[in-house]
């Protein structure tokens, strides 16, 4: 049965949020795993891949010609411009500090290809960054309280957490708001969660998790497996003992389109997403 109560963080509030969290600006999530990431082109329109590292570019000879693709790299970002279509192409993109290697699969389209802004996840990202980690935190009674100020200052801790979350995964980790007391935890959760949106033909893939005085937020990826219908995501279907859901996007869209992937983020109050889960879910929690 579904337990998600009423204070789902919806209409106003939720629109408010992540305004604050995205400026109103659509990002592509694609998360490095060693994987070549695909990335489509629109012809004529610059895309943003946003690393936030300082990173060099190296282009294969097809296309390492400014007329046919234009690539600007400052601020941690990548900034590209195709001058016309072409296949796809394997680009090398090379962290100049850590020397890390990540590869792109560019395809430069006439037509179909999305530009929104990318914002790559590495698997470390926000691990402790600007929040201070779990083992350096104090463990006093009054260190405690400082670690509860979001509460203290009026704003709701499952407020704080979702805001915090979809800026982790959405903006550029400077633009990132600190808030102490909050850590990213582990998910403890298997790599696809069936049981979360059952009704719908939806794959569940968690990305990441944070707490912050006694709640949690998980950030679940949701990609819609049917080619041929679009769905209105609405928090009542989602099923669990959780406190609270915010959609990264109203609508996902059909396989295939650029809207088939969202974000939803999921608050939980005194345990983790494994543990609110319904029974009847999959893998090991």
């Amino acid at each position: 049965m579904n337990r998600l109560k009423a204070s789902l963080l919806r209409g106003g509030l939720c629109a408010s949020l992540l305004s604050v969290a995205l400026q109103a600006h659509a990002v592509e999530i694609l998360h490095w795993d060693r994987k070549p990431l695909d990335v489509d082109l629109p012809v004529g329109t610059e895309r943003v891949i946003v690393l936030d590292r300082n990173v060099r570019v190296g282009l294969p000879r097809e296309i390492a010609d400014p007329d046919t693709l234009r690539v600007q790299s400052a601020g941690g970002a990548i900034y590209l411009k195709a001058g016309q279509a072409f296949d796809t192409q394997r680009v090398r993109i090379q962290d100049v500090e850590t020397n890390e290697v990540v590869l792109f699969d560019l395809t430069a389209k006439e037509s179909g290809a999305s530009d929104e802004d990318i914002k790559v996840v590495f698997p470390d990202d926000h691990a402790g960054a600007a929040t201070g980690s779990a083992e350096a935190a104090p463990d006093n009674e009054g260190d405690e309280r400082d670690r509860n100020e979001p509460s203290a200052v009026g704003t709701p801790v499952p407020v704080v957490l979702t805001r915090f979350a979809a800026q982790s995964l959405y903006a550029p980790t400077r633009t990132i708001e600190p808030v102490r007391g909050l850590n990213r935890v582990a998910m403890q959760l298997p790599d696809s969660m069936p049981s979360l949106l059952p009704s719908l033909p939806v794959t569940a893939t968690p990305v990441a998790a944070w707490k912050l005085d006694g709640w949690t937020v998980t950030a679940v990826k949701l990609t819609n497996r049917d080619p041929a219908r679009t769905f209105e995501l609405d928090p009542r279907w989602l099923q669990g003992d959780l406190y609270s859901a915010t959609f990264m996007h109203p609508l996902l869209g059909r396989r295939g389109s650029v809207a088939d992937t969202t974000t939803v983020f999921i608050v939980t109050n005194g345990l983790s997403l494994a543990k609110a889960l319904p029974l009847s879910q999959g893998g090991d929690s």
